[in-house]
């Protein structure tokens, strides 16, 4: 069950078909492609002797390379430790020390930040372009062998790494033919965000079904040139974090794209008034909300294209994908009937086998059989299932539990409310009072008397915010989350 063989396959069948374009242009075709991660597996191995299962680390923008060395890696039996490109020196060396990772690739950007590392190879050099080696079969690798080994962001402590096994990402990637959209060899995907993450996942949906996987001329998120690729290449799909929607939708390039298949959006909360300003630009037809996190890659729960055309469930994150179970949990892993608000947890093939090198870790994330997910949320009767706040997010005052995002709903409804984020500060009598950081649109000028009126007219006037912090920029990490500890040391 080695990934290699969803690139190997499209190759016997579709040889001259494009398999990587940057921009507008091919740069490699399947039979190129297959060749190149055939000959370079083999030099890995045999240039830094190792063995199955060692782990070989991609600190790399996104770029072509990047699915050389992936392919490379799986091809020769080995485990891959993607790390994102906008980590911090000190990140990659504890991820590379953690993982035992005997050699890193590096796109030359990023040459400096891994001066530490003794075996690391530049994918701009002559070292890069000329190491092969004989072109050897696939791997014969288990289901259950370590493919992808994930490093969470850490926004909460030091990054655990998710071990991903072959069967985790062939289930993942079945899970995105059977729900999302069947993929056609004349399709294509748009790799805007990080390969390292969702978009990686979801480009091996593509490798399988042979269509062509882009990756932007400026190797990264630009809205204008985003929408002259989405006019260009055919049937188009891309993934994109609730933010980067968000700029698509305010950027003077802003219009519905003539070639667009799907934008499958998730990572963080989209809110609901966002949403329906994204149905009126791209069309529900064209729109797939998920909700999944790395210990169960891009996979628990889905909302269709149907649901958005319809313009209902919105304010959920849909239901269970096709294989997948999903619950919600009490303090003492009891299941909750519809409509409680508790932990929610979820089990299927997806579901990563545990944290590397920590036992006690995985033992409290994978207990009972079900990974925990550490986020509060709520299903209702017809398995919708509706995210209210991660446990450390929930406002507790006066006895009252408050979910932020009900509150960042409203805000957003204001038309000069560009984003915002709602924190609890501690407060002598009530425990906790609710303030909210706004952002705002352009140079509009806004009185926190305008937003407390909206906020009465549509929630209790306890979950009101006491305070209104208005500032240029919410913090976010790497994947486009607001980093709701920073904001909470601004208090």
């Amino acid at each position: 069950m080695n990934q290699a063989q969803l690139l190997l396959r499209s190759a016997r069948w579709l040889p001259e078909r494009p398999a990587i374009a940057v921009g507008k242009r091919t740069v490699q075709s399947y039979r190129e492609l297959a060749f190149r991660a055939q000959k370079l597996g083999s030099a890995i191995t045999g240039k830094f002797s190792l063995n199955p299962g060692d782990r070989v680390a991609l600190a790399m923008k996104n770029c072509p390379e990047y699915w050389e060395v992936l392919f490379a890696i799986w091809h020769a039996g080995l485990a891959a430790v993607p790390m994102n490109a906008k980590l911090h020196p000190k990140e990659f060396e504890y991820i590379l020390g953690n993982s035992g990772a005997k050699v890193c690739f590096v796109t030359s950007d990023l040459e400096s930040s891994l001066s530490f590392f003794p075996n690391v190879i530049s994918t701009g050099t002559k070292e890069f372009k000329t190491l092969e080696g004989t072109p050897e079969g696939p791997h014969p690798s288990k289901p259950e062998d370590l493919a992808w080994l994930f490093y969470t962001s850490g926004t909460t402590g030091v990054p655990k790494g998710a071990m991903l096994t072959h069967r985790n990402l062939l289930f993942s990637t079945q899970a995105y033919y059977a729900d999302i959209e069947k993929v056609e060899p004349a399709d294509a995907i748009l790799h805007a965000a990080p390969l390292t993450h969702g978009s990686g996942l979801y480009g091996l949906a593509h490798f399988g079904a042979g269509s062509v996987n882009v990756i932007p001329e400026s190797g990264s998120f630009d809205a204008e040139e985003i929408f002259g690729l989405l006019d260009h290449w055919p049937g188009t799909s891309f993934f994109a974090a609730p933010t980067m929607v968000v700029r698509l939708l305010a950027s003077g390039a802003a219009r519905a794209p003539r070639r667009l298949k799907t934008i499958m959006y998730g990572g963080a909360p989209m809110y609901v008034a966002d949403a329906l300003r994204a149905i009126e630009l791209f069309g529900g037809r064209h729109l797939y909300q998920l909700y999944g996190q790395g210990e169960s890659p891009m996979t628990i729960t889905g909302l269709s294209s149907f649901f958005h055309e319809e313009r209902i469930h919105l304010e959920t994150c849909g239901m269970a994908r096709t294989g997948v179970e999903v619950k919600i949990f009490n303090d003492e892993d009891e299941e909750l009937p519809a409509g409680e608000v508790g932990e929610i947890v979820t089990r299927s093939d997806c579901v990563m086998a545990g944290y590397w090198q920590n036992a006690e870790a995985t033992a409290k994330t994978l207990r009972g059989g079900w990974l925990h997910t550490g986020d509060v949320g709520s299903l209702d009767a017809e398995g919708f299932l509706t995210l209210r706040d991660r446990s450390k997010d929930m406002i507790i005052s006066g006895g009252s539990n408050i979910y932020p995002r009900e509150i960042e709903e409203v805000l957003l409804r204001h038309p000069a409310v560009a984003e915002c984020s709602v924190i609890g500060r501690p407060h002598a009598e009530w425990g906790e009072e609710v303030i909210a950081f706004v952002v705002l649109k352009n140079t509009s000028l806004l009185k926190p008397e305008e937003l407390d009126s909206l906020c009465l007219e549509n929630i209790a006037r306890f979950k009101r915010p006491r305070e209104y912090r208005f500032v240029d920029a919410l913090p976010k990490n790497n994947y486009g989350k607001v980093l709701k500890t920073e904001l909470r040391k601004r208090l």
